[in-house]
């Protein structure tokens, strides 16, 4: 059960919808506030101080990827669950990248749900590990969420650097992808269907390739999982 002081906003158009969460997520003991437009959630995630953001996609005002987008630029470090549509493959690849840690698709289980809050949230609460880790000559900083070479930096999510951090911390062994959602994303039962792994791999390299093209970070061992690159170890 958590704290009672663990703040969740969600911002959900639907009436129905939005009064079910909120009273859900309060009998779970968290502290929840709601609004129905986007503009105004965006507003109230900057003014307030909120563990996790429940975000649909759907929104007056302004929809949830923009939401997301603008939310990741200002706090970068801030937890996203989004909620998508059944089927809307779209929907999830544009929700992650806009910065979004995770998504649940409506109609969503009560357990489903409350697995991936609470997941989110020990994320949230966990240290960052060590704060700088070099690699092929690019230097990931945990405290500030930043990977640089040289003059070149990018912006990581806290996600995206504890994937770094745990391939780092358990190379030069494969990670499996069950592995990476039990102890980056904190689920307890790592079995839960997802492809939210490797959809933020992707991303990842996506980012690590803007500061060198050449370097491949983190390898794919089919059906088996992920692991760093050979290379960047004998570094030491």
């Amino acid at each position: 059960m958590a704290e009672a002081k663990t703040r969740i906003l969600v911002v959900e158009d639907d009436t129905a919808i939005l009064g079910g969460l909120v009273d859900l997520l309060v009998f779970h003991g968290y502290e929840v506030e709601g609004v129905e437009d986007g503009e105004i959630g965006l507003e109230r995630a900057l003014e307030g101080c909120f563990e996790l953001v429940l975000l649909d996609v759907m929104l007056p005002g302004m929809d949830g990827f923009s939401v997301c987008e603008a939310l990741r630029k200002r706090r970068p470090s801030q937890a996203v669950l989004m909620l998508t549509a059944k089927g809307s493959e779209e929907d999830v690849v544009r929700g992650l990248k806009t910065g979004a840690d995770d998504y649940v698709t409506k109609p969503f289980s009560i357990g489903e749900l409350l697995a991936r809050v609470e997941a989110l949230l020990r994320r949230t609460g966990k240290p960052g590990g060590q704060e700088r880790l070099a690699l092929g000559g690019v230097v990931f900083d945990s405290a500030a969420l930043t990977a640089s070479e040289g003059a070149n930096c990018v912006d990581l999510t806290r996600r995206e650097m504890d994937i770094i951090l745990h391939l780092h911390a358990k190379a030069p062994a494969i990670v499996s992808r069950q592995e990476l959602l039990a102890q980056v994303w904190g689920y307890g039962d790592a079995d839960i269907e997802t492809r939210t792994v490797d959809s933020h791999v992707v991303k990842l390299r996506r980012k690590l390739e803007q500061l060198d093209s050449a370097m491949q970070f983190i390898v794919t061992v089919r059906g088996e999982g992920y692991r760093l690159a050979p290379e960047l170890l004998s570094e030491g």
